[in-house]
């Protein structure tokens, strides 16, 4: 071998242990803009402690990708596109090709898929005439676990994505008979920390089913707070039903609460997504993304996984524009003109939305302790395995799955 070929070759090596020296270790949580996330080097198979799902209720892949256009004027600027694992979720019910949000959710959280309409059981219920198996929920498992948990939501608190994490019904409108399972819980003592809208509708159904809030309360010496403001500073288990949530305010007040568990937490965080209003829509997810942001500096990476995921995706489409070019150019003259009362189609110069669930895949997004399970295609029923294996456990034998 010639002087300067060893030369070469010495200088090659050294670049080359220089250049693997700067890169994050196997499994490290880099995220696409090359920064590390705050827990560190994340090592592949690390259990987490605690869990928190961010559920974007409609945001599929086009509104993701418009809400980037609307809050940055570029596409991939949302903190969430910067994480590191990515998959499509697959969201079909047993028996359609488009989901609604009581199946969507509910395959989520308990691995099992069913039918639109119905709440957290198996595909042998019937909406409105049959229940199903119950399908045990990853709240219901964390809570047989020992660790705290919390559900917030901008919608209503019984609605179905919510109502999916801690009830079981075969109608998804069954508000009144849904917000009670809250207090007779078939596993630990039931959801520690629940703020959420709702309280008319939710009020005059129980009305109708001869209980109410006070009556609740009372029977079971929980306080229901009509306002996130309500709720004393020493409230370890606070629930809040109000007519609309704060759901910023309402994550860092449960996250006070939660973070004390010494076995961990669970934390489910919903924000509607859909574009049916796609100013109001996309601006939802802008804020949401920015909430997320916030949560993840504030959390510990190598204890706790991130998800990101929708119950279904929406008919919005971006189908022009440039750069430098507000992407939603003549939504004031749509606002402002008078509406076909079904709905229907929405178009604006570079957008269009078709008011109505579509079938596509949605993004799953994550970051943290056994976030590298998330990753190619699959159903909406392995974002449960996901979290289960992130905490070590199994699933019962007799789940309905």
């Amino acid at each position: 071998m010639t002087r300067s070929l060893i030369l070469r070759t010495l200088f090659l090596s050294v670049a080359i242990l220089a250049a693997s020296s700067a890169l994050p270790a196997a499994g490290q949580a880099q995220q696409a803009d090359g920064r590390i996330g705050a827990g560190g080097q994340i090592k592949a198979g690390q259990k987490a402690k605690n869990v928190i799902l961010f559920l974007a209720d409609a945001g599929g892949v086009p509104v993701i990708n418009a809400a980037s256009l609307l809050g940055y004027g570029e596409p991939l600027r949302l903190n969430v596109q910067k994480w590191p694992h990515l998959g499509l979720s697959e969201t079909s019910p047993v028996d359609a090709f488009v989901s609604d949000s009581a199946n969507g959710m509910s395959a989520i959280v308990t691995g099992v898929k069913t039918h639109n309409g119905v709440i957290s059981q198996g595909p042998d219920g019937v909406r409105g005439k049959k229940d199903g198996t119950p399908a045990k929920t990853v709240l219901e498992y964390a809570e047989e676990h020992g660790l705290l948990t919390g559900v917030i939501t901008t919608q209503s608190i019984a609605d179905a994505t919510p109502a999916a994490t801690y009830s079981h019904s075969n109608d998804r409108g069954k508000w009144g008979e849904i917000f009670p399972q809250a207090f007779s819980p078939r596993f630990g003592d039931g959801v520690d920390v629940m703020f959420g809208a709702g309280r008319q509708k939710i009020g005059e159904q129980m009305a109708t089913a001869g209980t109410s809030f006070d009556q609740l309360s009372r029977t079971h010496g929980r306080p229901i707070y009509g306002a996130l403001a309500d709720v004393p500073a020493s409230a370890k288990r606070p629930i809040v039903v109000s007519d609309t949530m704060d759901v910023r305010a309402a994550t860092f007040k449960a996250l006070d609460i939660l973070q004390k568990g010494p076995k961990g937490y669970l934390l489910v965080v919903e924000w509607d997504a859909h574009t049916d209003d796609p100013r109001e829509g996309l601006q939802n997810v802008v804020d949401f993304d920015k909430l997320i942001a916030e949560v993840e500096k504030r959390v510990d990476l190598n204890d706790t996984l991130l998800v990101f995921t929708a119950d279904h995706s929406f008919g919005l489409q971006v189908d022009g524009g440039r750069r430098g070019e507000d992407v939603l150019a003549g939504y004031d003259a749509w606002k402002t003109a008078p509406k076909d009362k079904e709905g229907g189609i929405v178009r604006l110069k570079n957008v269009m939305v078709n008011d109505t669930h579509t079938g596509e895949e949605v993004p799953a997004l994550a970051i943290g302790a056994g976030a590298e399970r998330v990753r190619g295609y699959f159903p909406n029923t392995h974002l449960f395995d996901v979290m289960m294996q992130a905490w070590g456990w199994k699933a019962d034998a007799a789940s309905a799955k």
